[in-house]
């Protein structure tokens, strides 16, 4: 499937980037931003950019979003369990 997406035509101008780095970052930071809201996986968010999950995962820094994001509870449930 495809989603488009209009945006003002200067943009990538003004972020400094040429149309395909805007078009890619802007992917990303979609799927960086579905995967926090934990409403995609790790696996089908690195599909949606054409890059392997641990790429993904690793990029995630770029963002300010943690590669596993727990709460205390599910912390705690973990540890008992290992």
């Amino acid at each position: 499937m495809q989603l488009i997406i209009e945006y003002p035509k200067l943009l990538p101008d003004a972020l400094q980037q040429t149309q395909e780095e805007f078009e890619r970052e802007a992917k990303m930071a979609m799927a960086v931003k579905l995967f926090e809201l934990k409403k995609i996986s790790s696996g089908m968010a690195a599909q949606l950019v054409g890059m392997d999950r641990v790429a993904f995962l690793l990029s995630l820094h770029r963002y300010g979003v943690a590669m596993i994001a727990l709460d205390e509870a599910e912390l705690e449930a973990d540890l008992k369990n290992a």
